[in-house]
């Protein structure tokens, strides 16, 4: 298979409120908002290369509308859509998207939109914020721990595996790690690549009947240290974390975990390693091999199960796993002790 895919461009959520997440996008992320049109609002890290990285449009919940990706060429765009068409799946050619054109849009069979396109508008900055540094789109935030870029999105979904090899077999996503309990024949994680970094697409285990949910998506920092200010920021700013900061086994990013205000999960990331292997074999990993958390000593909160939008009933990891399971899953220091 070609090269089909390059990386991830944007992802368009849902917000109750709009103008609430847009002024915690602007006040607390860093972010800048470049377009409004038809009740979403467009917004940029101020390291992104094309005109935005994130879109926030009016829902009942938070959501994931899309997550968009772009191809490695105008022939890998026709090529995707043949071969998302061919797996038996139907989607539609958008002919005027804002900022990026023609483009291929599809639900895939877990319920997750995916939008395929080559074409872009780079950001261009106006005088006032445009660098001193050549390859630098915009000057640097002046909010402290502001992201350079969009890193990933992780989605939920009922079967982790097998929505790991459909993404691998059709659009060639490369599977770099998988998580299974420790106590039990589950797979509840799996991470995916386009290119040389450890994943742009995360896959959590989702118990739930709804189909098409997010736990989160990603920006990525430059640095530790850009990390911990940020989380110092946040703090000082009413803001509380969610999780971290720590270091994730699987991609060894250093991570933080944080809601904006219609409770959709954000996370920050810097660190982690680089895979140019081109016929990497994922590795499986287990809860007390620390695959959540490098150090092996702290749990994983209960709240991070949660997925968007809300779903009824019991929460992806509760329904009808044993509570010897729920304990190797989010106390999986538990079990390093058992023979």
């Amino acid at each position: 298979m070609i090269k089909l895919l390059s990386h991830l461009s944007y992802v368009e959520i849902t917000s109750p409120d709009v103008e609430a997440s847009v002024k915690f996008y602007e006040e607390h992320v860093g972010l800048t908002v470049v377009d409004r049109i038809d009740g979403s609002v467009y917004l940029r890290c101020w390291g992104d290369y094309y005109a935005y990285s994130l879109v926030v449009s009016p829902g009942p919940q938070p959501s994931l509308v899309t997550m968009a990706w772009r191809t490695s060429s105008p022939e890998a765009l026709e090529e995707a859509a043949a071969r998302v068409e061919a797996a038996g799946v139907q989607g539609e050619w958008i002919e005027d998207l804002h900022a990026i054109g023609r483009a291929y849009r599809f639900t895939g069979p877990w319920g997750h939109s995916m939008t395929l396109h080559w074409n872009v508008t780079r950001h261009q900055a106006p005088g006032h914020v445009a660098s001193i540094y050549p390859d630098r789109p915009e000057k640097r935030s002046k909010v402290a721990g502001a992201p350079r870029q969009l890193d990933h999105v992780t989605i939920a979904t009922s079967d982790v595996d097998a929505f790991a090899q459909w993404y691998n077999d059709v659009l060639g996503f490369r599977i770099m790690a998988r998580t299974v309990l420790d106590e039990a024949p589950i797979s509840i994680f799996s991470v995916l690549t386009t290119n040389e970094k450890s994943h742009d697409l995360g896959v959590v285990l989702d118990g739930s009947t709804a189909a098409g949910r997010v736990n989160h998506y990603a920006f990525w920092v430059d640095t530790y240290e850009e990390l911990l200010i940020a989380a110092d920021t946040l703090m000082e700013n009413g803001v509380p974390i969610e999780y971290g900061p720590s270091i994730h086994g699987i991609g060894e990013q250093t991570f933080l975990y944080y809601r904006e205000p219609s409770t959709l999960r954000i996370e920050l990331n810097t660190g982690g390693y680089r895979n140019y292997v081109p016929d990497w074999q994922p590795n499986t990993w287990k809860p007390s091999l620390g695959s959540n958390n490098f150090y092996r000593n702290g749990a994983m909160p209960m709240s991070m199960t949660e997925s968007f939008p809300p779903a009824d009933g019991p929460s992806a990891t509760e329904e009808g796993v044993p509570d010897e399971i729920k304990e190797a899953l989010f106390n999986p220091y538990a079990v390093q002790g058992r023979g």
